[in-house]
């Protein structure tokens, strides 16, 4: 009772001195603000008239003051029934900038900042952007660095913000090492993953650097890794980076459990669709039973799944691939679960966002019209048809499903982009020597998908101007057509074996369709206005007309990997032409290439054969100048020189005379080399074999001695290097003929280069 007694007294006395201390507001009193308007600091201090204020009352109220960032300097205390409130204003940030980057751009570390103009200065905002720009600084690798914030004061209260900075060198990666790994070399590891050890010829990338976030990316790949392997259990434990002893680089270690390797049990298929073929769905599996199980091979097999029931109508289908692990066999059965669903038409489509380009452009573009079954993979190809055009900046298909029915609608959103292009470029190679280009092409001219283009070159040997135009949907049809105006100017006098010059002046008409999905055709009408010099006839400049009427059937079936810049499949043309119809030359033309590659080794290996073939048939008996005869040498018979093969006369053995058919061919071996893949520098051996016909058998003689006719086969070997730079990709090669003729000219290097900007 007496405890009781004791703990009232305490709280009624420590209420009475509570009480004893506060006061009821009668007045306001604002002092210290030069700025900010007292009624302003009256309503962030959250207090009113008539409120009983006592001493924690008046700490909350500057606490509240200070939470604004407006101030310095607050003190808050009651004197009589009056509250005084004295404030120092904070200082007005007039300017803010980052001084001393050089291996981050100021753009870049701006962003980080949120001290502003015309905030008002806060060092605890100041301090908390210093750290910002630091962890930028180390994700690259520069852990050394130190920022120091500066205040200048100017003013009428106002502040400057300098954030100078001292950036330390970059933190490398010494070595990379791996522990656990029994099944892969540290070797074939490290080129599954971003980082890099460092090395001197690293100097045009950042993964040599020691970036925490792409180290635990690298963790990723690791694991995606194994798993395309068979690995399935496979777990990255522990990725540690430490400092080498003098804190100069960084050593990485990632600790691996491999777990078991597992191959492909039994493959199965739900099919709940009875019209959708199961052996359609089989066909779509990619993996067979007992191959390596690979997890990109699992997600490849849904997507064709979804892409082939989505062929037959059914829409938004979900597929689940249900694995059953076998320890005991080390193998994984698979079954793929494939959702049911309705069949759902096309309802309408509904083009977006296109102001420049014309409606009509696009319906043409895409594969699907209202009415057809929705197919995922043709909405799909549809979207890739425009993002080709390069007419858009993004393309997005948005269905939307009709309540209540089996319908979609389907909402086509474009974001068009510039399709006009100012370009230029240099380069260098053996045939044409030190080349200029400049030009302007508009892509979708008018909103109509037309493509305009004038260019003009200069080089050593070769100059040339040129206008073209097409029109890709010619009578609103799959059908291009267009035409070619160019003035070219061959100045081939000092070039290889070529001996002449020709000024041309050529103006084309043509039409192209598609025949199937890799074939198409292309019927070329042209002019060409000739003035040739010969530097083997007596005759000087000639004046040659030519007027040509030709078809060509191209065939294009790639598989590429963009990354390894490889491809596996076949490209190749065939084509006929005559030229006549009262022109000088009167002949037919037959040409045809052939090119077949196949890419192995990762992607990373390419072998690449290639055959092409020329004839030229004389109508009536008419002579073919020399200028439009076949030659060879140079890129197309590596370790020749240009036109550096053939037949001869025997007054001017410089000169080849040409031949009125040839057949060349080459097959070259890519494979990497000992730099890394980033820099895209491969090595290259090649066989190269040409045979040039005979010429006329006009040039058997000359002033009655017989020339030196031949048409027996070259061939040669040789190896290079090619280089894709940042600037454009070089090529250097290097050839040594094995089988020759004594008057054939030898060129062992070739170079070429060429940029675009």
């Amino acid at each position: 009772m007496k405890k009781n007694k004791y703990l009232i007294f305490t709280l009624y006395y420590f209420g009475t001195v509570a009480v004893a201390n506060a006061a009821t507001v009668s007045k306001i009193d604002i002092n210290g603000n030069q700025r900010m308007d007292a009624e302003s600091i009256r309503i962030l201090s959250d207090v009113k008239l008539g409120e009983n204020v006592s001493t924690e009352r008046a700490n909350q109220i500057a606490k509240k003051l200070q939470e604004t960032g407006y101030f310095s300097k607050i003190s808050v205390q009651m004197s009589g029934n009056t509250l005084k409130i004295d404030i120092q204003e904070a200082p007005t940030v007039n300017m803010v900038t980052v001084e001393g980057n050089d291996e981050v751009s100021t753009e870049d570390l701006k962003k980080e900042l949120r001290m502003k103009e015309r905030a008002s200065y806060d060092e605890s905002v100041i301090g908390a952007d210093v750290q910002r720009m630091l962890t930028i600084y180390q994700r690259k690798g520069f852990f050394g660095t130190k920022i120091e914030p500066k205040k200048i004061e100017l003013e009428d209260n106002r502040v400057n913000i300098v954030y100078e900075i001292k950036e330390g060198h970059p933190t490398y990666i010494s070595e990379i090492k791996f522990e656990g790994n029994k099944k892969f070399r540290d070797s074939t590891l490290r080129g599954e993953i971003l980082s890099k050890e460092h090395t001197w010829w690293r100097f045009m990338t950042q993964f040599d650097v020691f970036d925490e976030d792409r180290i635990k990316y690298d963790q990723q790949m690791l694991r995606q890794f194994y798993m395309r392997n068979g690995y399935v259990d496979v777990q990255i434990t522990d990725a540690n980076g430490t400092f080498t002893p003098d804190r100069q680089y960084y050593s990485v270690i990632f600790t691996i459990d491999e777990g078991e390797k597992y191959k492909f049990g039994d493959l199965k298929i739900t099919n709940p669709f009875p019209d959708v073929p199961d052996e359609v769905l089989y066909d779509a599996i990619v993996m067979k039973k007992g191959n390596v199980y690979n997890i990109d091979e699992v997600d490849e097999t849904m997507s064709a799944l979804r892409g082939a029931v989505a062929d037959y109508g059914y829409a938004f289908i979900n597929v689940e691939p249900i694995p059953t692990k076998n320890d005991e066999t080390k193998t994984i059965d698979i079954e793929f679960k494939i959702q049911k669903t309705n069949r759902i038409y096309l309802n309408s489509i509904n083009i977006l966002g296109n102001v420049r380009t014309f409606d009509t452009v696009i319906e043409q573009l895409i594969p699907m019209r209202s009415g057809d079954p929705f197919s995922l993979q043709t909405i799909e190809e549809g979207r890739q048809n425009l993002m080709r055009t390069r007419y858009f900046k993004d393309v997005q298909m948005v269905p939307s499903r009709i309540a209540d029915a089996n319908m979609m609608n389907l909402d086509i959103k474009v974001e068009e982009q510039p399709t006009g292009e100012l370009s230029g470029g240099f380069g260098w190679s053996n045939i044409n020597g030190f080349m200029v280009d400049a030009g302007i092409t508009e892509s979708n001219f008018m909103g109509r998908g037309q493509i305009v283009q004038l260019r003009g070159s200069i080089a050593q040997y070769q100059k040339q101007a040129l206008f073209s135009f097409t029109e890709p949907y010619l009578f609103g049809r799959q059908l291009s057509g267009g035409f070619d105006i160019s003035y070219t100017m061959y100045d081939y006098s000092s070039l290889g074996g070529f001996g002449y010059d020709r000024d041309s002046f050529n103006i084309s008409g043509r039409m192209g369709w598609k025949l199937t999905d890799h074939w198409s055709q292309t019927v070329r009408l042209s002019a060409s206005f000739d003035q040739n010099y010969d530097l083997q006839s007596t005759t000087g400049w000639r004046d040659a007309k030519l007027y040509t009427l030709g078809t060509n059937l191209r065939y294009y079936n790639l598989d590429t990997n963009f990354e390894q810049n490889t491809h596996t499949g076949v490209v190749g043309n065939l084509g006929v032409a005559y030229t006549g119809f009262g022109g000088t030359e009167t002949y037919m033309r037959y040409s045809g290439d052939i090119i077949g590659m196949v890419k192995f080794f990762d992607d990373r290996w390419q072998l690449r054969s290639s055959l092409e073939f020329g004839i030229l048939q004389s109508i009536g008996g008419d002579y073919i100048s020399r200028v439009y005869r076949y030659f060879l040498g140079g890129e197309s018979l590596r370790g020749f020189d240009i036109a550096g093969v053939g037949s001869r006369n025997w007054a001017y053995t410089t000169y080849s005379l040409g031949g009125l058919w040839k057949v060349n061919g080459s097959t070259q071996l890519n494979f990497p080399i000992f730099i890394p893949d980033e820099y895209q520098i491969k090595g290259f051996i090649f066989a190269d074999y040409g045979i040039l016909g005979k010429p006329p058998k006009e040039e058997y003689y000359f002033a009655g001695r017989p020339n030196y006719i031949d048409d027996n086969l070259r061939t040669s070997v040789g190896v290079g290097i090619y280089w894709n730079t940042p600037m454009g990709p070089m090529n250097f090669s290097w050839g040594w003929p094995l089988k020759m003729d004594k008057y054939d000219e030898e060129q062992r290097f070739l170079l070429s280069f060429e940029t675009q900007f």
